[in-house]
């Protein structure tokens, strides 16, 4: 009887070590960076370095690009826009055979407005686009100064 529970305690402190020294030996493989595949990389930084120079450039010019063709796209919205409501009231001039009545006069007021307002939507949004554009440089500034130390 005292072996059977002697053997019992003896196998589940064996259990135990067998798994600390398991988690153990995995972690000093983590540790040294067994798992890397690229050791070259580490041999020689300089090389990756000059990439990420060269990928950074890009995205920074890819940004640019992208930014003004937004811009592009922003302000022929607003002219579609705009050329719009101007065809509009003159529909509407024509329909009241040009006698300035209230129609008219609020027909011209809402084109004025429509316009007013396409020009400032324009504005704010290629405000907006020029920030994401600034934001995206910066990132990509800072992380070729981190990569470059």
């Amino acid at each position: 009887m005292k072996l059977n529970y002697f053997t019992k305690k003896l196998s589940t402190v064996g259990r135990w070590i067998a798994t600390t020294v398991f988690c153990m030996s995995a972690i000093a493989f983590v540790w040294q960076g067994g798992f890397l595949g690229n050791n070259t990389a580490m041999a020689n930084p300089a090389v990756n370095l000059i990439a990420s120079a060269d990928a950074g450039d890009r995205v920074q010019n890819k940004a640019s690009e992208d930014a003004g063709r937004t811009k592009n796209f922003i302000r022929d919205a607003a002219n579609k826009v705009e050329e719009t409501a101007n065809k509009n009231a003159r529909r509407v001039e024509e329909a009241t055979d040009n006698n300035g009545s209230f129609v008219e006069r609020k027909a011209k007021r809402d084109a004025a407005r429509i316009e007013r307002r396409a020009e400032e939507d324009a504005a704010r949004t290629q405000k907006a686009v020029d920030k994401t554009k600034n934001v995206v440089e910066r990132t990509v500034d800072n992380i070729k100064d981190a990569f470059s130390k």
